[in-house]
């Protein structure tokens, strides 16, 4: 099933809650929430204040991507803040990826597990059962408006195999550089929850978005 989740990162804050809405009213499935630390990546966003705030403005679920160090330190304030799904980074939890995906789980979430553009897909092989969803970064993490890394095709296509083989329907995010032109690209490869932020946010949020769900 395609799945749409926005990024709110691309979206106008001085008017946050009526550009949400208006995206949730055009067919928007989730909302794509991304936590930079400075860090893990060397950008700062926003944190538990805005997630808060979305979980009034919209009932769908909240797509919620660590892109911080040491992440199980902050699940539980995620959890209640609204977060419906924790996406964290493979990179950020290596030696206790299995117990951070648990931790997300017990307190009833969806568990996710992200790799940077230059990470292989093999990283992946200790939790490939244990996960709800995996996120292919198709950019390097960190800021919007990157272009799409076009080799990260080739990777979203091995996952989906991988998965296949093994008998798993796992949902394959994808996330960075998407637009118009490479969208069907990455469907086509395996790809079934795609987060955009400008090409959603910037323009006729109803226009793109009607563009987005004809493939549904």
């Amino acid at each position: 099933m395609l799945i749409i989740s926005p990024s709110i990162l691309a979206a106008d804050f001085s008017m946050l809650g009526e550009v949400v809405r208006r995206a949730d009213k055009a067919g928007a499935d989730y909302f794509h929430f991304d936590v930079m630390d400075g860090c893990f990546v060397p950008n700062i966003s926003f944190g538990f204040p805005v997630l808060e705030a979305m979980d009034k403005i919209t009932d769908k679920p909240l797509d919620v991507h660590l892109m911080i160090e040491n992440p199980e330190k902050y699940i539980k304030r995620f959890s209640e803040a609204g977060a419906d799904i924790i996406t964290i980074h493979q990179e950020a939890c290596v030696g206790h990826v299995k117990e951070t995906v648990d931790m997300i789980k017990g307190l009833g979430m969806k568990a996710g597990v992200a790799i940077k553009p230059h990470t292989d897909i093999s990283a992946l092989e200790p939790v490939l059962e244990d996960v709800d969803m995996f996120l292919v970064m198709t950019v390097e993490p960190g800021f919007g408006g990157q272009k799409f890394m076009e080799f990260s095709l080739d990777k979203i296509h091995r996952l989906r195999n991988r998965l296949e083989q093994k008998g798993l329907n796992t949902d394959i995010q994808v996330d960075g550089g998407i637009t118009k032109e490479n969208f069907k690209n990455v469907i086509d490869m395996g790809a079934n929850v795609i987060v955009m932020g400008s090409s959603v946010f910037k323009g006729n949020i109803e226009e793109n978005m009607a563009f987005y769900n004809k493939f549904k």
